[in-house]
């Protein structure tokens, strides 16, 4: 019986894929994405032959407009491609990279109902039994997960990030076809060798299997804090081990501004120089004293705080918060030298 069901299921997987890339030609067609991968003189013709038959289709917007819709329409996989993307300013176009920029904190969350459902099978109780309170209303929703306020049952409030459903599958299913895209790409677009898409793609994977482990992500939090413990300069949240799964993660929650809230830094009297020579410090820190640095940086994990007369830079990549009305204070995640420079470079 197994036997017979063995190919039944690669036919189905392979139906799937051939669905899902179906859907991805569909879009690539519909906001006119051709213009990247036919660009080199020799596709040039099929390109012309593509806008005669599609000549209703709406390509007004600009190119990074149409880039970034696609990327969103595709779902979160590819928006979470498209953010490392945005990071990479030394190797997109800066129209590009500036609108990638926008898929950084825009995604869509799934269902707090469905939220909850995840956290009671985790912890095999109802949700009451497991927090005295718990806003079911996201605070933040990334590609891989989402993250909710709560307070644990000893009154400390917290920041849960809990892996969207099913994540695992569409990974498996959409880096396969993200590599047929790079194939392409470097094969048809005449920058396509300079750029290596496939080479991003495999650093991608890799990336993307880590952030599926939170016990993994909780253990370098956890280490990252012990490496700054006497710091004065970076402020790192501690995880609740106790209340931490494959898929759930619970960490300390720290208020704050994100920093690419210019205006609101410089009306804080935030010196922005020295706060961006304090994050280049981190960073320096974190590689060439430890060894340990996170990997990947979006302005939008990046958070402050002014306790008395000191800046501080606070590590917290996984829970944007509000700022709170009697203090000024804020928190931030440091991961690469070169995202931190673009982060800040506009700023400074």
């Amino acid at each position: 019986m197994a036997e017979r069901l063995a190919p039944l299921t690669v036919i189905r997987k392979i139906f799937m894929r051939l669905l899902r890339l179906l859907k991805i030609i569909f879009v690539v067609l519909r906001f006119g994405l051709d213009e990247f991968l036919l660009a080199h003189s020799r596709t040039r013709w099929l390109r012309m032959s593509i806008n005669l038959l599609l000549f209703a289709r709406d390509t007004s917007a600009p190119r990074a407009v149409r880039l970034r819709h696609a990327l969103e329409s595709l779902g979160p996989i590819f928006v979470k491609f498209g953010q490392m993307l945005s990071t990479r300013r030394d190797l997109m176009p800066v129209d590009i990279a500036d609108e990638l920029a926008k898929l950084q904190d825009q995604v869509p969350p799934f269902p707090s109902a469905q939220a909850v459902v995840l956290l009671e099978a985790a912890y095999n109780k109802k949700l009451n039994e497991v927090f005295k309170s718990f806003e079911e209303t996201p605070i933040a929703s990334a590609s891989v997960a989402q993250v909710h306020f709560a307070v644990l049952p000893n009154g400390r409030e917290v920041a849960i990030k809990i892996l969207r459903p099913g994540i695992a599958r569409v990974i498996a299913h959409d880096i396969a076809l993200l590599d047929i895209c790079a194939s392409l790409i470097e094969r048809w677009w005449e920058d396509g060798r300079r750029l290596k898409p496939r080479k991003v793609v495999e650093e991608f994977e890799k990336h993307l299997h880590n952030e599926l482990d939170l016990m993994r992500e909780a253990s370098s939090a956890s280490q990252l804090k012990r490496n700054f413990a006497n710091s004065k300069l970076l402020l790192v949240p501690e995880i609740y081990w106790d209340w931490c799964t494959d898929e759930v993660m619970v960490m300390e929650r720290m208020y704050g501004l994100p920093v690419n809230r210019v205006e609101a830094l410089r009306a804080a009297g935030i010196d922005l120089p020295t706060l961006a020579a304090n994050g280049v410090e981190i960073f320096y820190t974190q590689v060439f004293r430890d060894g340990f640095s996170m990997p990947t940086c979006i302005p939008v994990m990046f958070r402050w705080q002014r306790m008395a007369a000191t800046l501080h830079w606070i590590s917290e990549s996984w829970a944007p918060s509000p700022i709170p009305t009697n203090i000024i204070s804020h928190r931030t995640s440091l991961p690469s030298f070169g995202a931190t420079i673009n982060a800040w470079r506009k700023y400074t």
